[in-house]
């Protein structure tokens, strides 16, 4: 598990192999230049007796086995190194910094064999080695950033969480097919919502602007009324879907084998409706039934104080009755 102790117990590793390849590189320069710091008086009977026993390990016969010792260990510090973010930083600068690195680290040890006095050689070979050194640790962490961010660029984990979705245009004489897209791996893919059977029910929600009419409805109304349905529309922002369902009516009014019609009952504009009756005239076998449910309907209608509401009610069924006995 990725825990903060782990994140720790990682980070001193890490740490502990750099100062590691620093400790090694030091000790390379004091066992190689030892008769120069010994010459200036940087020696010790301690450090003799440590280096005594530092010098019986192979590692430090040579310069090429302690140096390439020194990167292994460099390069497993680096491992973890996150860098700084740098827009402009591109693969030819780091090439050319690990390049010049290792030529400067390994080649440093030419300066031993020049004509100069051993203090002049001592002093380029330790100055262009760790030139070389700190060359190579800039291009090994530039490449751990480069390597972080091609491994992080989806770092909310979007695309492994995508997956295949129904592509099938699947119909039927009752069937809704909405169509849709999605995200497969980084590719934009076409879909369907194959809803197959809307009389188990569909329900749809949202807050307002949120495209219910655009991206649902208005593709029940046309694909239904295409196959030959009739419809009753609560339209809630009239005339939005009236709009819809008049001209779904226009463009699929040759597959009726009856002809539907068109109708709009608008409480508020009534210049702009239908006149329906509410009252089933099959339903009204004497007066009293006409009386209960004029009553009904006004009561519902009509909100107001009771006494206002029981005067003008019992005015309009004194006007009805007079008219039905005419």
């Amino acid at each position: 598990m990725n825990t903060g102790e782990d994140i720790q117990g990682l980070r001193k590793i890490l740490d502990m192999s750099r100062w590691i390849s620093i400790f090694l590189l030091c000790m390379h320069f004091y066992i190689r230049l030892y008769q120069l710091f010994a010459g200036i008086n940087l020696r010790s009977e301690i450090t003799d007796r440590i280096l005594m026993q530092l010098s019986k390990i192979s590692l430090f016969d040579g310069w090429v086995m302690v140096k390439t010792a020194v990167l292994v260990f460099l390069a497993i510090s680096l491992l973890g190194v996150k860098g700084k973010k740098n827009e402009t930083l591109d693969s030819k600068k780091i090439v050319i910094y690990a390049v010049a690195g290792t030529l400067l680290f390994f080649g440093s040890i030419f300066c031993l064999y020049l004509p100069f006095s051993s203090g002049w050689t001592a002093a380029g070979y330790i100055v262009i080695t760790s030139t070389g050194y700190l060359f190579i640790l800039a291009a090994g962490t530039w490449i751990s950033r480069l390597i972080e961010d091609s491994l992080t660029k989806d770092i909310f984990n979007s695309e492994n969480e995508t997956f295949p979705q129904e592509e099938r245009l699947l119909e039927n004489e009752y069937s809704v097919n909405l169509p849709a897209k999605y995200n497969l791996k980084g590719e934009k893919r076409d879909s369907w919502i194959n809803l197959i059977n809307l009389f188990r029910g569909l329900l749809i929600a949202g807050t307002p602007g949120a495209g219910k009419s655009y991206f649902v409805i208005r593709h029940v109304i046309d694909q239904l009324m295409g196959k030959g349905f009739s419809m009753f529309i609560y339209d809630f922002k009239y005339d939005d879907l009236s709009i819809i369902a008049y001209n779904c009516l226009l463009k699929y009014h040759s597959r009726y084998k009856i002809k539907p019609k068109f109708y709009v009952i608008n409480f508020d504009d009534l210049n702009r409706t239908h006149r329906c009756n509410p009252l089933d005239p099959a339903a009204m076998e004497d007066i009293n039934d006409a009386t209960e449910a004029s009553r009904t309907i006004n009561i519902t209608i009509l909100v107001m104080d009771l006494i206002w509401l029981t005067f003008w009610i019992n005015l309009i069924l004194k006007s009805w009755k007079n008219q039905s006995s005419e």
